[in-house]
């Protein structure tokens, strides 16, 4: 059944797997990522036509959804859950499901991928309509929960688009508006699509995101300005981005911040108007 897709081939640069040394596996594995980069740029033209479709939709209230079994939905979640520290966005924003709820996140549940009815119903739960953007992840391009969620949307009235790691049966390219395929090949662990699969999934998400929330100004240059300051690290990190931008001190950059409330924003704002 399965036995058409390339993530589902036997590598025939790893059928020796179990015999290679340590260090024979590391070169191997990384041989095989190294051809990643490559795999995704392919794709660069559908990966900017979804940024242009989630922006757009986002810079006019609507949401980004990530919906996902097992591993996708996994990398889903945790692009979803990295832009409101990174962006300043709510966590409303930008929702990561998976396949099985939360306990999934922890605990395979892999049973739960093959149910389409809940991928719909976690659709409808979420109130998904015209404004949001719904990005369905499966390394097969079939997963009957996914194609439930897309479909669903899609009657919702919502953009929908796919990243997937093999071609698309026709029945998800009918309600999917960008098709994101990025070739990666067969695994080096036979079917492990947590390995090139997942690596080209992150790549794609991280682009989705970090490109729609630049469209949308949350970066002064490459500066992320609309930061959250929620611990040691990003508190450095935004007087140091008051100081690269004004030129002032670091005592100064943190009484901007704290007279802005926390912004960075308005802080730069601040100390270049006095």
């Amino acid at each position: 059944m399965l036995e058409h897709l390339t993530t589902e081939a036997r590598n025939p640069d790893s059928e020796r797997l179990d015999a290679l040394s340590p260090l024979e596996l590391v070169r191997l594995i990384n041989a095989e990522d190294a051809k990643i980069a490559a795999a995704v740029a392919a794709e660069e033209e559908h990966i900017a036509k979804a940024v242009e479709v989630i922006a757009n939709r986002l810079q006019h209230g609507g949401r980004l959804v990530y919906i996902g079994a097992g591993t996708s939905g996994r990398l889903g979640i945790l692009d979803a859950s990295e832009c409101p520290p990174t962006f300043g966005v709510a966590p409303g924003m930008v929702i990561g499901i998976i396949a099985g709820g939360l306990p999934a996140l922890t605990r395979a549940a892999e049973g739960a991928e093959d149910d389409a009815e809940a991928g719909a119903r976690i659709i409808a739960e979420h109130r998904v309509g015209p404004a949001d953007t719904v990005v369905g992840i499966a390394a097969s391009g079939g997963t009957p929960y996914v194609r439930g969620a897309l479909t669903r949307a899609r009657a919702l009235g919502a953009r929908t688009a796919m990243v997937a790691c093999a071609e698309l049966p026709a029945d998800v390219l009918a309600v999917c508006d960008v098709p994101i395929v990025v070739r990666t090949g067969p695994e080096v662990v036979t079917g492990s699509t947590r390995m090139k699969a997942g690596t080209a999934t992150k790549l794609i998400l991280n682009t989705l995101t970090t490109a729609a929330m630049v469209r949308l100004g949350k970066t002064y240059g490459n500066l992320m300005v609309d930061l959250q300051a929620w611990n040691s690290k990003l508190v450095d990190r935004s007087e140091r981005i008051v100081m690269e931008v004004t030129g002032v001190a670091r005592s100064e950059a943190r009484r901007a911040i704290d007279a802005a409330d926390g912004s960075v924003r308005a802080a730069i704002v601040m100390v270049r108007t006095g």
